[in-house]
This record gives C-alpha cells, sequence and structure tokens, in this order.
C-alpha cells in the first residue's frame, strides 16, 4: 500500500487482509490525498496525493507506518511522520533505517515523536545492514526505485513478504536484481507506472491456524498456504509432536485430535525452538509455539534471539497453570 505511493496511475491489491493495520494504512494514505477504494481488492490512486506529512493519530497506531518515510522521499523528497507505534516486544529501532536513507542523499531529523526528512534528489548507495530487518529493507527499496542510479543492498532481509514487494516494484517498472538472496541491487526508475497484484500468502497466518487446529483438536484444512514457505515452521513444529499434511501441493491440513509429545533430541535432551531471519523459524511465531507447547506432553526450550520481550506474556500463562521458567 504505501508502494502505491510513488506512482500517479491507481495500483489494483488484490488478497488484501481486512484487519485493522490496512484500514489504518488506508487512512493514513487519504489524509495525504490518496483515495483508497474497496476491502479485499483494494484499488489505490494516489495521483492526488500532495502533503508528505503522517496525522500523528493514525502514524502512532501501527509499525508499518515507517514504510512511508522511504515513499514519501521517493515521491515527493520529503516526509514527516511520527515515530511508529505497533506492539511492545523491544526497542525495535530504526537506526538501520535512517542510516541507509542518509547514505543516499537525504537529510533526517529526528526527536522524541517525530521523524523529518528531506532529499533534493536520491541517489543510488551502496548500503549495508548490520542485521536483516524486514521494514528497513523495504524502507530502503521504495526509496531506491526513484533514486537515481544504482542502490545496492547488502545483508537485506529475504522474507516472503519482501520478495513479494521486489515483485511488485518490478510490474511498476523497476528493475530489480537478487530477489530472494540477500543482495539486492535496485536500479532506479524516474517514471513508474500502476499494475494488478495478488500479495501472497502469509505464512506467520498460515502457521497461527496451525497452532490454534492442533491445540484444541480440530481437523482443519487451509487453502492457498504457500506451502514452500512452510519448510521451517513445519519442523519446529513437529518437536512439539504437531502432524502437517500437505495436500494437492498448495493446501496444508492438520489432523484431528493429535498427541502432541514433544520430540526429544539424540540421547533424550531437551529440544529446542529458536527463531532467526528468514529462511529460519519466524519470531512472530514464538509466542505461538509457547502457547502450544503448554498443551504438549514434554519440555521445550523457546529461544528467542531478535525481540528481548516478546516473551514477557508468559507470566499470565503461568497464572493460568502452565510450568513455564523464563532464563535470560
Amino acid at each position: 500500500m504505501a508502494a502505491a505511493l510513488l506512482t500517479e496511475d491507481p495500483v489494483h491489491l488484490k488478497n488484501v487482509p481486512r484487519v485493522t493495520d490496512t484500514h489504518v494504512m488506508a487512512q493514513v494514505l487519504e489524509s495525504i490525498g490518496a483515495k483508497c477504494n474497496g476491502e479485499g481488492a483494494i484499488t489505490i490512486d494516489a495521483r492526488g496525493a500532495s502533503a508528505p506529512r503522517v496525522p500523528d493519530d493514525l502514524g502512532k497506531r501501527m509499525r508499518a507506518t515507517i514504510l512511508l518515510l522511504g515513499a514519501l522521499l521517493g515521491r515527493f523528497g520529503s516526509a514527516r511522520l511520527p515515530r511508529p507505534g505497533g506492539d511492545d516486544i523491544g526497542a525495535r529501532r530504526v537506526e538501520q533505517h535512517l542510516r541507509g536513507l542518509r547514505q543516499m542523499g537525504a537529510t533526517i531529523t529526528e526527536s522524541a515523536t517525530e521523524l523529518v526528512a528531506h532529499a533534493d534528489r536520491l541517489r543510488g548507495a551502496r548500503i549495508v545492514f548490520d542485521l536483516p530487518t524486514v521494514t528497513g529493507t523495504e524502507n530502503i527499496l521504495l526509496a531506491a526505485v526513484r533514486a537515481e542510479g544504482r542502490t545496492e543492498i547488502f545483508n537485506a532481509a529475504r522474507e516472503p513478504h519482501v520478495q513479494d514487494l521486489c515483485r511488485l516494484l518490478c510490474k511498476m517498472g523497476v528493475d530489480i536484481e537478487g530477489i530472494g538472496s540477500n543482495v539486492l541491487v535496485v536500479t532506479g526508475a524516474r517514471e513508474l507506472h500502476g499494475c494488478r497484484h495478488r500479495i501472497g500468502s502469509d505464512h506467520i497466518e498460515v502457521a497461527s491456524f496451525i497452532g490454534l487446529a492442533a491445540v484444541t483438536g480440530g481437523d482443519l484444512t487451509i487453502e492457498d498456504a504457500a506451502v514452500e514457505h512452510l519448510r521451517a515452521i513445519r519442523h519446529s513444529f513437529g518437536r512439539l509432536g504437531v502432524s502437517i499434511e500437505v495436500v494437492d501441493g498448495t493446501s496444508v491440513r492438520v489432523p484431528p485430535d493429535q498427541e502432541l509429545v514433544v520430540v526429544d533430541d539424540l540421547h533424550d535432551q531437551i529440544p529446542k525452538i529458536d527463531d532467526g531471519p528468514w529462511p529460519m523459524f519466524p519470531a512472530d511465531l514464538t509466542s505461538i509455539a509457547v502457547a502450544m507447547a503448554t498443551q504438549a506432553e514434554g519440555s521445550v526450550i523457546v529461544h528467542e534471539k531478535m525481540f528481548e520481550n516478546r516473551l514477557f506474556f508468559c507470566d499470565k500463562l503461568q497464572l493460568m497453570g502452565a510450568s513455564i521458567t523464563i532464563c535470560d
């Protein structure tokens, strides 16, 4: 949705989740002059966008508004937005976003409440991330597509939704090399055009439904499940004793009434589920794994390495009778 700001032509998106975040993003885009029509299938017409300023009340409601920084700089050469909101799972710093945009020629002023950016002309640069950051990679991509020359992003995030954004931008007329790898090379384009794009299935949502079915004993089939993105998830959930069947190569089925017995490692060692950047087990699913583990027989270590506050909800599960030890 942020990428639609980069062109004056309509952008048609299908398979858009009907969730609060997409509704808020639509309100944000409309507040700066774009038109958003539809639900589930959305058409965004940004030709009338003219105010590169995100309202505080909307911008603070979710994390994804940070992506407007790169898009607004790319389209208008300036941006002002409040510091992003979102769930409190850790520091979630944006230094890598800002450092990359500054390398491309942007001047960014920070305060405790807002980010103000300006660039007479963005220019391609060689950008190296300390850690692969999903929104950081997406932000630099959105700025780079309208920048002058080539932008090289090293240690780029490779998650399926980053790849999906790259494919959308290619449909809009941008040349991006290395999609799916940790090195992306973007050749800027002065003019982008509209397109039609179906957003891919979300492996985090699919896995959440798998966890729901496993702990309730339900018989669930999830269609259009992007099975190729579930390899690490199926492996880690399998350690909790969850059986997941692939149907016709596109759907997954969770059979009913599973025993959920933890599969120990060699020599009866306690198995570990730990998160990491793609293609490892997703950080957003460690909380799902913990909840599932409370319903499984046996012990498992869940190691959250990416967000220091992610597992602080475990005290509520302990109050409900879960046997959980939180370790540093």
